[in-house]
């Protein structure tokens, strides 16, 4: 028989503890972002997944705000994240600090996720695109890697919010 656990049993770390804990090496880049709700949704799975930052670009909404936080519910607070006009700039220096760019995007090369492994002792940032153009083509020029989710039926992407749940999952299993 199942029995639902309490919050309590859980065992949840506190916004302290998590700050203060170690951190997957992974930051996770929105590049022009455009839903509010998407990118709360992101926040939570960042912070279920143990992911070191957030880095939110161009039209990219930041916290506080209402929307966010409505899917967020408060991984906003938990999660460090910085804001950044111009993905491409951000991306040249996250490459300058030894990290592998990985785009999330449908393009000749990708590399099914399924088939990409990370690799220890290596940082990645993990791009993921606006819902309607993806990641934007200057973002591409710069990325060392290229990743999709293989997909069997009909649409030929997934919402932004899902992706990233999907993306962190396989990667950090």
């Amino acid at each position: 028989m199942f029995r639902k656990l309490s919050t309590h049993q859980l065992n949840r770390l506190t916004i302290y503890q998590y700050r203060q804990s170690d951190k997957n090496p992974v930051c996770v880049i929105l590049d022009n972002v455009r839903s509010m709700n998407n990118v709360g949704s992101i926040f939570r799975s960042a912070d279920c997944f143990g992911i070191e930052k957030i880095c939110l670009c161009g039209i990219t909404a930041t916290p506080p705000h209402r929307d966010i936080h409505k899917t967020a519910l408060g991984a906003e607070e938990s999660m460090d994240w910085t804001y950044h006009e111009h993905t491409a700039e951000l991306c040249r220096n996250l490459k300058d600090e030894g990290y592998h760019l990985v785009a999330v995007e449908q393009v000749e090369g990708s590399v099914a996720l399924n088939d990409f492994k990370l690799e220890k002792d290596r940082k990645y940032a993990i791009i993921f695109g606006n819902e309607v153009d993806g990641v934007s083509e200057d973002v591409l020029a710069l990325c060392d890697s290229c990743i999709e989710i293989p997909q069997y039926g009909t649409k030929h992407s997934f919402n932004v919010s899902v992706c990233a749940g999907i993306i962190l999952w396989e990667l950090l299993k």
